[in-house]
């Protein structure tokens, strides 16, 4: 049964990723906290299947809602031909007018999610926001980013270029299953890897908030008595770091 045995690897992923990056992972849920307990503000970016992370974290129960997505339609699942987001993936200056034009500033936390980390834009978007006062955290795969070569001019992948790393602990390539008779690997990892890590890090900045004495903003469900109310207030409260509305 090697659906079972994906679920396994998967599990093992989240718990040696946790296990060897807790440490980055409290000092990014640090930043984080402190850049909300500033009323700063935090992004959270990918190109592609790896942008799935800044639609798990964004307007959604449980999660704070200061959490900002850039999104870009080139860049979106949904995009046509599918094969445009990879080749978008690859021109000079779009990840620097991408931070221009989504309110990115000095003192602001920005998470940058790439597995392979080679592509130009992702890694031109880190290297403009450190240079703008931005504290940069990439979530990427280590081994697969270190099999390859770098995209960008700079010749750096994503790991190289950022203030923080997580290495969600994938195999190279992403997918993590052989089948007899089929030479390709199937079953990537590094979305359910990546989204626990992401949400573990969320906890982690809500309860340092919550230590300071800050009432954190996080979203209840709509769909649960109070929760239109409840949410209302958060809108009303951060209107100036909410981006998405």
């Amino acid at each position: 049964m090697q659906g079972e045995n994906y679920i396994s690897i998967v599990t093992g992923c989240i718990e040696k990723a946790w296990n060897t990056q807790k440490e980055t992972m409290m000092l990014c849920a640090e930043k984080i906290a402190e850049a909300i307990a500033k009323k700063r503000n935090v992004f959270v970016f990918g190109c592609s299947h790896a942008g799935i992370l800044a639609e798990e974290v964004f307007y959604r129960t449980g999660g704070l809602a200061v959490i900002n997505p850039i999104f870009f339609p080139g860049f979106m699942l949904n995009t046509r031909p599918i094969t445009l987001t990879s080749q978008l993936e690859r021109i000079k200056g779009l990840g620097t007018t991408l931070l221009k034009e989504n309110h990115v500033s000095s003192g602001d936390v920005l998470i940058i999610h790439s597995v392979s980390g080679r592509n130009t834009v992702p890694v031109e978007m880190a290297l403009a926001a450190a240079d703008m006062g931005v504290t940069v955290i990439a979530v990427t795969n280590i081994a697969y980013s270190s099999h390859v070569t770098s995209r960008h001019e700079s010749g750096k992948r994503l790991f190289e270029v950022c203030h923080h790393v997580i290495d969600n602990c994938g195999d190279v390539g992403d997918a993590a299953v052989t089948l007899n008779g089929l030479p390709e690997k199937i079953g990537p990892t590094s979305t359910a890897v990546g989204t626990a890590l992401l949400n573990a890090m969320v906890i982690e900045a809500v309860e340092k908030l919550l230590e300071q004495g800050i009432v954190p903003p996080v979203f209840m469900s709509a769909n649960l008595d109070g929760g239109d109310e409840h949410n209302k207030k958060i809108f009303e409260e951060y209107r100036n770091n909410i981006f998405y509305m």
